[in-house]
């Protein structure tokens, strides 16, 4: 059993900078040899580094580690600027009881009911991309206005604000992309805008989702603040395209650099909804763990003991190539008997959104392998360009031709 957190020095984190989808060597090698490891990032004060399945899990799920007490910390980040987190710094009961109010809308049953109309929208971006004829650029297209519209629709947001908010929302997953006092100033927009929209539906009641959380608010103050609803509506809508748009391409990139995957699900569509799993399994989403938390007691992570008052990191994209839970981890396979991958994360912070992403992710992929069963990259894999300075890998490009 190791109790001293100074036996070793700590780990430069990250190991490196992102290599496209790639994921580091050196996590592998941790797992093995030293799955807890005293790490040191950019900003902020030294941590653990969790990278197994299971010691990630509890790090995410035990109610021993604790978000809210990263409030008032010198939190380990990859970024200069340390902000208000919102729901992402808080802890059961005060984040059950803004999670509760936002659930329902997210529920497997509720999002199905969305399925025929994102259905719609991919086939008329779809429509229109082969009309702007081959190539094209994938994000451009189809990745980034599907689902836009699909939660501006839900939430009840202008799609013809999406440039706006858009540019907005890139403050929340900014690690150097943009300078502290932009991320303030594009924070400060965002909620700017958001409360615009909340005054409108007080003039108005709409059958929207921002709709029901203004009602929410206004019939019963001590569910939700003012403050807590334009926050939380100002992370719904980025969270609510963010991850998707980014995801999407990325998923085509694997495929489309993955041919025999590519033909699988051309030969047999129904195989999407697990190759979507898969695909979140597979895909390294984050440039580096993030969002510590913190120990409320001494804790035995493994043979490590974790003081009270120690930060720990859970690297999700580790965990999910754990041999010790997934058989040959580094292959994409979509015929998994079992995949309880980790890639909405885990716990009270378990992705709310996660039915919608899959559902979109679905439909995505199931239309575009039906309607472009040739599609192709139009240009070499190393020319494709990738974001920088982000928390999450994506392209910002995916040019195709069909």
């Amino acid at each position: 059993m190791s109790t001293d957190s100074e036996l070793k020095p700590a780990r430069t984190y990250p190991f490196g900078d992102p290599d496209r989808l790639n994921l580091n060597p050196i996590y592998e090698q941790l797992r093995r040899t030293e799955p807890l490891t005293r790490v040191r990032l950019p900003y902020g004060e030294e941590a653990w580094l969790a990278t197994r399945y299971d010691d990630v899990r509890t790090v995410l799920g035990d109610a021993r580690f604790s978000r809210a007490a990263s409030v008032g910390r010198d939190e380990p980040r990859t970024h200069p600027h340390q902000g208000d987190s919102g729901m992402l710094a808080m802890d059961p009961p005060e984040h059950s009881r803004l999670r509760k109010l936002i659930a329902k809308a997210f529920t497997a049953r509720r999002v199905e009911t969305l399925r025929p109309r994102t259905q719609e929208i991919a086939n008329q971006l779809l429509d229109d991309m082969e009309r702007h004829g081959s190539p094209a650029d994938l994000v451009e297209h189809f990745a980034t206005p599907l689902p836009v519209t699909v939660i501006c629709e839900l939430l009840g947001v202008p799609f013809a604000d999406r440039d706006r908010f858009q540019l907005w929302s890139e403050a929340i997953i900014s690690t150097t992309s943009l300078t502290p006092q932009q991320i303030m100033e594009y924070l400060g927009n965002l909620h700017a805008y958001i409360a615009g929209l909340i005054a409108q539906r007080r003039e108005r009641e709409t059958d929207d989702l921002l709709g029901a959380m203004v009602k929410a608010r206004d019939e019963d103050n001590d569910r939700l603040t003012e403050t807590e609803l334009v926050q939380l509506s100002a992370g719904l809508l980025a969270a609510g395209h963010e991850t998707t748009v980014t995801q999407l391409p990325n998923f085509v990139y694997v495929l489309l650099t993955n041919p025999d995957r590519f033909a699988e699900l051309r030969a047999d569509p129904s195989l999407v909804p697990a190759a979507v799993d898969e695909l979140m399994r597979y895909v390294p989403l984050g440039t580096a763990a993030a969002f510590a938390r913190y120990a409320t007691e001494d804790v035995m992570l493994g043979d490590v003991l974790v003081r009270a008052g120690e930060p720990v990191l859970g690297a999700l994209a580790s965990a999910n190539r754990d041999d010790k839970v997934f058989d040959h981890p580094d292959e994409l396979d979509f015929h998994r008997e079992s995949n309880p991958h980790i890639g909405f994360g885990h716990g009270p912070h378990h992705c709310v959104g996660a039915q919608l992403a899959r559902m979109e992710l679905q439909v995505a992929l199931q239309t575009l392998v039906t309607r472009f069963p040739n599609l192709q990259l139009a240009v070499a894999e190393e020319e494709l360009p990738w974001k920088k300075g982000m928390l999450v890998r994506g392209l910002k490009e995916l040019p195709v031709r069909w």
